[in-house]
């Protein structure tokens, strides 16, 4: 039996027309060029749109009975979602929510695996690395979400709206209002690959310029508005270099102490003396990135724990959350 014909009759419940045209055109590719990892793919999309449509048989968390008293009264519904967002309440979670999560992983592994059987075809590369980000920073949005609705900041209405986007993200896997913040997250990221840190001075600006070259308007209005924040500031710094907040300060420390003008990526983990803190993000694997991201988000709750210095949000957190804002001004 061909593997193509379930493919056809499972529509594509949870990927895009794009998504679903590049995977016609690598797996067109991969017919001729490489058969035995056309059957791979075929075989291995086949599965992802089987969870697809296990998972979208799930009823909306609406409906489910954790949530379905708390709908009604919206003053408690924000409330309630943070209980998602600890580790410990792991069985507090709707299956659906828990489902989606395990889907959007799948569906990472499944594009990933095209990233690598296509590396030598420039012309899949890039909109396949568009795919991996937009997944990433699907992930990454549901927890900039969670960080918005603990914000005292956001009035009730607000988090309510909020409340509601993230029950829409978990029902459909796709963030409505997000989706525009999303490409910016993208961007960002995809900036930041591509101006690897290069220390020097250790004042940024070399790497600032260098991811703020391709991107828009809100960005260089974001650091306009953000330009006297500390925690903005050393949000940022820990994005560029790829350091935690305490290996920064350790660092200029140093430099400072024996009159050190400039250091250059390979002096900089002898200066540290033990294994980084944070994950070494690199384009070869792209899980790096959400490794980063949640290892800079659980740095910032241990500050938060412990009253440290440093930033209490990460980046990404603190520049959704000014897009957000605002959208909802």
């Amino acid at each position: 039996m061909s593997l193509d014909k379930p493919e056809t009759q499972l529509a594509a419940l949870f990927l895009t027309g794009e998504e679903e045209r590049l995977v016609g055109d690598v797996k067109e590719w991969l017919k001729d060029a490489a058969p035995e990892d056309y059957t791979l793919v075929s075989e291995r999309f086949l599965r992802l749109r089987k969870l697809g449509a296990v998972v979208s048989e799930y009823p909306s968390i609406r409906h489910t009975e954790f949530l379905k008293g708390l709908i009604r009264d919206e003053g408690l519904l924000a409330e309630s979602l943070l209980a998602f967002s600890s580790p410990s309440h792991l069985l507090h979670i709707p299956t659906k929510v828990v489902a989606l999560r395990s889907f959007l992983v799948a569906k990472f592994h499944a594009f990933s695996l095209l990233t690598y059987l296509v590396d030598n075809k420039p012309e899949f590369r890039s909109p396949l690395r568009n795919v991996v980000l937009s997944i990433i920073c699907t992930l990454m949005a549901e927890e900039v979400y969670f960080s918005c609705l603990a914000d005292p900041d956001f009035s009730r209405h607000t988090k309510t709206s909020l409340a509601n986007d993230l029950i829409a993200l978990w029902d459909s896997g796709v963030d409505h209002r997000g989706i525009r913040h999303l490409s910016a997250l993208s961007s960002l990221w995809i900036a930041r690959d591509a101006a690897p840190p290069s220390f020097g001075t250790m004042d940024g600006n070399t790497e600032l310029l260098r991811i703020s070259i391709d991107m828009a308007q809100d960005w260089q209005d974001f650091l306009l508005e953000e330009s006297t924040s500390d925690e903005t500031r050393w949000a940022l710094e820990e994005f560029l270099f790829g350091l935690s907040y305490e290996e920064i300060q350790h660092v200029r420390f140093r430099l400072n102490r024996f009159g050190i003008a400039a250091i250059g990526y390979d002096e900089i983990r002898s200066y540290l003396g033990s294994k980084p803190t944070y994950s070494v993000v690199n384009d070869r694997d792209h899980r790096a990135i959400y490794d980063f991201f949640i290892e800079r988000r659980e740095a910032c709750a241990f500050r938060k724990r412990t009253s440290a210095p440093g930033p209490l949000h990460t980046l990404e957190e603190i520049y959704l959350k000014y897009r957000i804002i605002l959208e909802l001004r």
